[in-house]
């Protein structure tokens, strides 16, 4: 059991992960983590910023596939008024609101190339130029960035600046997913059925034997998310005080002896498995990006996105080849495989900005 708060996990490479947060969260420079969609990016970032010397400063995260690419720039930078179209006032960015604190960009690799631009200005001497501004000005923000593994590959077909990732590859990290934490699933399951036995309460409830084996050997390719929906659903319909997942869960629903499916049942988990496995296998391809999954589908971001949160998968889960837990000082080791404060100016933007375990 990890030391640090909320971060629960006994196998020896999410220790390892977390004793290089604490490194990490020591020396004040830039930090790229990396990971499959649902294996806790952003809580690591914010674990990096508690335990470093601006935990008492702004921790402003930014999701830059979730804006349009033309309110990327004027969401980090700011804008004076007239700078385009609707500036009717001059607004700070995020940056300005996370001056003396952490910038965390998530999906990093949906960043636009302009962006990507300004981003690396920024990332050379602390000075930036709002929207519509002649004069530069200056902020003290430590950036955490966290990326899906295609960012390599990104790299490479030249959609990403190699430039910009060595800027954040000063200190990198690579979260393991689920299925490489042996004995991981178990210790998550039995945290989360008492959280939400606490939070809507109800009595206690376990997890019968054959739901333990089956999930260390479920794959999990939404990772720590999917885990903490099923058992959120699970326990919110269990009923005997005894929880079951998998096969055993089907079994104990629907009895042999209860006769065959009707029509409408039959056709409904037929769609149900097709929407699931076409699901896994889109976000694989994807690399875990949304907005390139919901191009791929041909489908609208949003709607794919309830799709996804229907089945516990979020944002995908990608498939490559790691060196977990490593720390990488070179660019060249990016390896392949995705509020604290903010102005009230800014109240539109999707962004959370609640405190999230690792784990969730």
């Amino acid at each position: 059991m990890s030391a640090l708060p909320h971060l629960i996990g006994q196998s020896e490479v999410f220790l390892h992960a977390l004793h290089l947060i604490e490194r990490m969260a020591r020396f004040d420079a830039p930090v790229l983590i990396t990971g499959e969609t649902g294996t806790g990016k952003e809580v690591a970032a914010r674990a990096i910023h508690y335990l470093s010397a601006r935990r008492d400063a702004p921790f402003v995260p930014l999701n830059c596939g979730a804006l349009p690419d033309a309110l990327i720039e004027s969401e980090l930078f700011g804008a004076e008024r007239g700078a385009y179209t609707d500036a009717r006032q001059t607004r700070g960015g995020l940056i300005e609101a996370a001056d003396g604190g952490t910038l965390f960009l998530d999906e990093l690799d949906a960043l636009p190339p302009r962006a990507q631009v300004s981003l690396l200005r920024f990332l050379q001497d602390q000075s930036y130029r709002p929207l519509g501004c002649s004069r530069e000005r200056a902020a003290n923000v430590r950036v955490v960035a966290a990326s899906s593994p295609r960012l390599t590959a990104l790299i490479e077909a030249g959609s990403f600046r190699p430039d910009l990732a060595w800027r954040l590859n000063v200190l990198a990290i690579e979260l393991p997913p689920l299925r490489e934490r042996p004995g991981d699933a178990s210790l998550l399951a039995e945290h989360f059925l008492v959280r939400y036995a606490r939070r809507y309460g109800l009595g206690a409830c376990s997890l019968d034997p054959a739901s333990l084996q089956w999930l260390e050997t479920h794959l999990w390719p939404g990772n720590v998310r999917e885990l903490d929906n099923l058992i959120h659903r699970g326990l919110l319909l269990c009923e005997g005080g005894v929880l079951r997942l998998g096969g055993a869960a089907a079994s104990v629903a629907r009895p042999a002896s209860s006769g065959p499916l009707s029509f409408n049942e039959a056709r409904a988990a037929a769609i149900e498995r097709f929407e699931r496995q076409y699901l896994e296998n889109l976000m694989r391809e994807a690399g875990g990006n949304v907005s390139l999954a919901a191009r791929i589908a041909g489908k609208e971001r949003r709607c794919l996105g309830k799709m996804l949160k229907k089945y516990g998968l979020d944002r995908g889960a990608p498939e490559a080849a790691r060196v977990t837990g490593s720390i990488q000082t070179h660019p060249g080791e990016i390896t392949p495989a995705p509020r604290e404060r903010r102005s009230p100016a800014r109240r539109h933007l999707p962004v959370a900005f609640e405190r999230r375990s690792l784990n969730s």
